[in-house]
């Protein structure tokens, strides 16, 4: 079951100008996330920019190719989180929106406070170390992440540091 959900592909579409400035369409594709490494979800990248605030003038923001965050930049990515798996616990300099498109999601600090947010949720993430687990033993969660690259969090004059899984 997970693999048919894991395979469920969405629309892109991107708007931009033609030469006399009108608002077009540039492309309409069609993309379907591909598990990751860990094996506890299945990413897709929607849309990177290079730097923020993004310039809308030439056509060099796209898909390229990033790390989980991008540095000066922004990224959305969709993530099927799958049934029953759990990230690593991890931290990055950026702030993150966790819109929760389907299923839900459990938030679980690294004190241990955890929350779940449900399909219509919005997490706002904002550089603290954390993990995500999928409770349901067989729904996919499908999450679109927002990225965008935020100043180090200092507490007490100490840098926290970004923790990578």
């Amino acid at each position: 079951m997970a693999s048919e959900a894991e395979n469920k592909s969405f629309r892109r579409i991107v708007t931009g100008h033609d030469a006399q400035g009108r608002a077009v369409i540039r492309s309409d594709d069609t993309l379907s996330p591909t598990r990751i490494d860990s094996g506890d979800a299945a990413f897709q990248l929607v849309w990177t920019t290079p730097t923020v605030p993004a310039d809308l003038n030439g056509g060099e923001d796209g898909p390229a190719p990033v790390g989980k965050t991008l540095h000066g930049g922004s990224v959305i990515r969709i993530v099927d989180m799958l049934p029953g798996k759990q990230s690593p616990m991890h931290r990055s300099w950026s702030i993150d929106y966790g819109v929760v498109l389907s299923g839900r999601l459990q938030l679980t600090l690294e004190g241990g406070e955890t929350t779940v947010a449900e399909t219509g949720d919005i997490v706002v993430q904002r550089g603290t170390n954390h993990l995500w687990t999928n409770p349901s033993a067989t729904e996919i969660c499908r999450v679109a992440f927002i990225l965008i690259e935020a100043i180090p969090i200092e507490v007490g004059g100490r840098v926290l540091e970004e923790v990578q899984p």
